[in-house]
């Protein structure tokens, strides 16, 4: 992204005030910018510019500084609801057009922020790779051999190529965070119920959350504070607490043992990961090595125990009437949900239960705990090829997190010698947003 084409919220804030841009100038910008082309499969339905300027012109009647985000543009993954466009959640069959936005798209609306399109994700948010779309596999924004990341993935690769200021993903198993470490961008995780889900196409509803990409943690954080809020509508919705904030002099930061550390073959991400430990021991943190071995047992559960049967509650009825209208990797997964009986569920709640007091005990040694984002990046190809086993390495360091009710941030940490980046992520209790997004901002 140029300099001339700034899209950080406070670059454009700044000329907002000072008069030298207005929001119809901005959205001329943007639809020229953006084109008609799409060779990496980031859209699944743009906003005309027309429809984009009707946005804008009801903001030029404004004050700039009576909005926190006056002409902002941003973008929207296509299982939230945006008025009067068709949301498909990547499977045409399902389609339908809402009359209504989700909440948490109204709220940014309210707040002065123009959408510019429903962008692509694996269907259903079932994956962290962002191929298994009929839309087309969504390609990284660096180099579009590889994978965007999923199930997020049009999402993050619009923000990274300067087609929107920040844009909004889910995230269950990562899917707010590794499409932001595969490029190169801070993607944060809320706490679960701090974003109202109303209006969004569920995966499994008792995990999913509303995430945000954005260029620098600072943006983020400004899309947090106008996005979250309390929504009586959500069943899942809940009320802010009080959450950890960062002690004064230094913190400590808990590390996986060196065992438990997994990169997959992947020669050069165990050194980035290192210089990430380095840089938050040069910040004030203390780093101490601690057992994952609970963590990871939590994660197995996500995919392996009962919660893969929500995803076929969410859609059930759909699925059973037109079970071929579900992409392949999709429906296999879906569809073989079926084999969990209630027993099955309650025994696996059980086990959930012992595996979150084991984990509270960390939190009494550490403040944040950092971990890889995922251990390496695949190509397409490679993802092709071996779709269960690709998406299962990449959920190693996320899968656990909203089942432990962790919140968490996706921060960029360098690059590979072929230019891909690498990312981690730093996770704390529930409620601990603010103290992620200001450590996330010094780590940058």
């Amino acid at each position: 992204m140029s300099a001339a084409f700034n899209l950080e919220i406070s670059a454009l804030r700044g000329q907002y005030l000072a008069g030298t841009l207005t929001p119809s100038a901005l959205v001329e910008q943007l639809d020229a910018r953006i084109g008609k082309d799409d060779p990496r499969h980031i859209w699944i339905r743009r906003l005309t510019r027309d429809e984009m300027l009707v946005y804008a012109h009801k903001l030029e009647s404004r004050d700039p500084a009576s909005l926190p985000l006056y002409g902002i543009p941003f973008a929207i993954k296509d299982n939230i609801d945006l008025a009067g466009i068709p949301t498909t959640a990547a499977c045409p069959d399902y389609a339908y057009t809402p009359q209504t936005s989700a909440s948490v798209v109204q709220k940014l609306i309210d707040a002065g922020a123009i959408p510019v399109g429903k962008t692509n994700l694996d269907q259903f948010a079932t994956g962290l790779v962002g191929t298994r779309s009929p839309y087309g596999a969504c390609r990284n924004s660096i180099d579009p051999d590889y994978i965007s990341g999923g199930s997020s993935a049009g999402s993050a690769v619009a923000v990274a190529l300067g087609m929107a200021s920040f844009s909004l993903g889910t995230d269950t198993a990562g899917s707010g965070r590794v499409p932001a470490a595969f490029n190169n961008l801070v993607g944060h995780k809320p706490s679960c119920g701090l974003l109202s889900t109303s209006g969004v196409v569920p995966a499994c509803r008792t995990l999913d959350c509303v995430s945000i990409f954005a260029r620098n943690a600072a943006d983020a954080a400004t899309v947090l504070e106008v996005a979250q809020g309390f929504d009586a509508a959500d069943p899942y919705s809940r009320r802010a607490l009080p959450g950890r904030v960062l002690p004064g002099g230094s913190f400590r930061f808990g590390v996986p043992h060196d065992g438990q550390l997994e990169f997959f073959a992947n020669p050069e991400t165990p050194g980035l990961f290192r210089a990430a430990v380095e840089r938050l021991r040069s910040l004030g943190g203390v780093a101490v090595s601690i057992d994952f071995t609970p963590f990871l047992e939590t994660a197995r559960l996500l995919y392996e125990g009962p919660w893969v049967a929500e995803r076929y509650a969410a859609i059930r009825e759909f699925i059973e009437s037109k079970p071929d209208a579900l992409f392949p990797v999709t429906r296999q997964i879906i569809v073989g949900a079926t084999r969990f009986s209630a027993a099955d569920t309650y025994a696996a709640l059980y086990r959930l239960k012992a595996l979150q007091r084991r984990t509270e005990m960390v939190w009494d040694e550490i403040d944040v705990l950092l971990t890889p984002t995922a251990g390496t990046i695949y190509t397409v190809a490679e993802v092709e090829a071996e779709p269960v086993r690709c998406n299962s390495n990449l959920g190693y360091y996320t899968n656990f997190m909203n089942l432990l009710d962790l919140c968490a941030v996706a921060v960029p940490a360098g690059f590979q010698s072929n230019r891909l980046p690498f990312g981690v992520t730093l996770c704390a209790p529930a409620y601990s947003d603010a103290m992620l997004l200001e450590l996330a901002g010094l780590l940058e």
